[in-house]
């Protein structure tokens, strides 16, 4: 009896033990799944992402390429608006030392008149060049703001980037966890199946056992007197016996 009952408490303290083994096991597996959930989500969004990126890049590239083609054509116009005011002025100079030099007043008005109508594309060229030059600082503006902008998005590229081979790692390694997790809990969860079933056992047991004991002991049936014995009966005389008849001689046949 005692022993049955030691054996129960020690198949009760291992089922106690491998039922907290496996709940720590299911905790370490969900945490690990969990992780290797969030890794895994961490490099599809940091993939999108990147490509975002670069498709934002693309598009800065495009817009720079679009405003540095602007910018280059704007200062070749403004350049050879400068050379036609300098070649202008040029013409305005001989005009007005025509109008010094000049003969007499027919001269005088026909330079006088090419000197205002110099005077008129002077004053146009220059508008053009200040106008030209405003739109070209404008460019250069945004130049220098989509430069900032390329950088700033090569920087995100390039952090994030480095950041993928530790997300795939942390992947990597809690994948691999929770694979071994899954096995261990596998087997204790059939530890725990056993250790269950022994104990069921073993209690069954010390039940039947400590029912014996408690079971009150049947009293014995009373003993049944014995029939009282029959006299015996007389014996009979044995009759005489009779007495065996003489037997007879055979007579035997005579000779002749």
């Amino acid at each position: 009896m005692a022993s049955i009952e030691r054996l129960v408490l020690k198949l009760r303290q291992k089922k106690q033990e491998t039922s907290k083994l496996r709940s720590k096991a299911e905790r370490n597996l969900k945490e690990s799944k969990s992780i290797e959930r969030r890794s895994s989500s961490g490099l599809v969004s940091l993939d999108k992402k990147i490509e975002s990126e670069k498709e934002d890049s693309s598009d800065v590239s495009n817009i720079l390429i679009q405003k540095n083609s602007q910018l280059e054509s704007i200062h070749r116009l403004i350049t050879a608006a400068e050379e036609r005011l300098n070649r202008e002025k040029e013409a305005l100079t001989e005009a007005e030392q025509q109008v010094e030099f000049a003969e007499n007043p027919n001269e005088r008005q026909n330079a006088e008149a090419r000197i205002n109508s110099i005077k008129t594309h002077i004053g146009e060229l220059e508008y053009e060049i200040k106008s030209r030059q405003k739109t070209a600082k404008k460019i250069e503006a945004q130049v220098e703001q989509n430069k900032i902008i390329q950088s700033k998005i090569s920087s995100k590229i390039k952090k994030q980037s480095q950041s993928k081979p530790t997300l795939r790692e942390t992947f990597s390694s809690s994948h691999k966890t929770a694979g071994k997790l899954e096995q261990e809990l596998k087997r204790l969860i059939r530890a725990e199946d056993i250790a269950k079933k022994n104990l069921s056992k073993a209690e069954e047991k010390l039940k039947e056992l400590k029912g014996k004991r408690k079971a009150p002991k049947r009293k014995a049936a009373p003993k049944r007197k014995a029939a009282p014995k029959r006299k015996a009966a007389p014996k009979r005389k044995a009759a005489p016996k009779r007495k065996a008849a003489p037997k007879r001689k055979t007579k035997r046949p005579s000779k002749k």
